[in-house]
């Protein structure tokens, strides 16, 4: 079974999400492929600013991310997703500095320089889409479409989740989450309010 995961690197809810994903590899018979989306992207035109973002700063790690895909697979744009939330050092930054990433995952630092540049763009726009094209505008990331023995596929988004479910409580989200994706006429469940996450 293969799980394709959307996301937007700087997003710390999809971070959890995602090592919810990393987990549930270890207890499920689940291989992740690694997709850029962005929020940048999802917001654009809108009157409203919901990421804060005035200066377009969400748009550097997402073309870093699109940069290592492009050039070194999706096996590479996991180890940089993961580098990027765990090689900070300091405490102060909720991702850390591209080229310390960048080394940390085994990849060239100079992919860094594509976070200021427009060279990427094009594929961050297309992976995006094809993300959204699963699911739809109206929400965001991460997006997660599973494929099958059986080739069938099922998509959602989410889970948004504020703690990462381990071992086995892990691939019983999973399960439960397949099991809701995948009937017919489901569209949408929600739970708690959702726990503000520090930066």
């Amino acid at each position: 079974m293969i799980a394709d995961l959307w996301f937007d690197p700087a997003c710390p809810y999809t971070w959890l999400t995602s090592r919810w994903l990393v987990e549930v590899s270890q207890v499920r018979p689940v291989d992740l492929r690694w997709n850029v989306l962005s929020l940048a992207v999802l917001n654009e035109g809108r009157e409203d600013d919901p990421e804060n973002d005035p200066e377009g700063y969400l748009w550097v790690p997402v073309r870093v991310c699109a940069a290592v895909r492009q050039e070194h697979g999706h096996e590479a744009l996991g180890r940089f997703y993961t580098a990027l939330w765990t090689s900070g050092g300091d405490g102060q930054n909720w991702i850390a500095d591209l080229r310390v990433a960048l080394k940390a995952a085994g990849l060239p630092e100079e992919l860094a320089e594509a976070g200021t540049s427009t060279d990427y763009d094009e594929a961050v726009r297309a992976s995006h889409a094809e993300g959204i094209a699963l699911v739809g505008d109206h929400v965001g990331t991460p997006i997660v479409a599973v494929t099958g023995a059986a080739a069938e596929r099922v998509a959602f988004f989410g889970p948004v989740i504020s703690e990462v479910p381990r071992g086995e409580q892990a691939g019983r989200l999973w399960d439960g989450t397949l099991l809701v994706a995948g009937t017919p006429g489901f569209h949408e469940l929600k739970g708690r309010p959702l726990v503000e996450l520090p930066h």
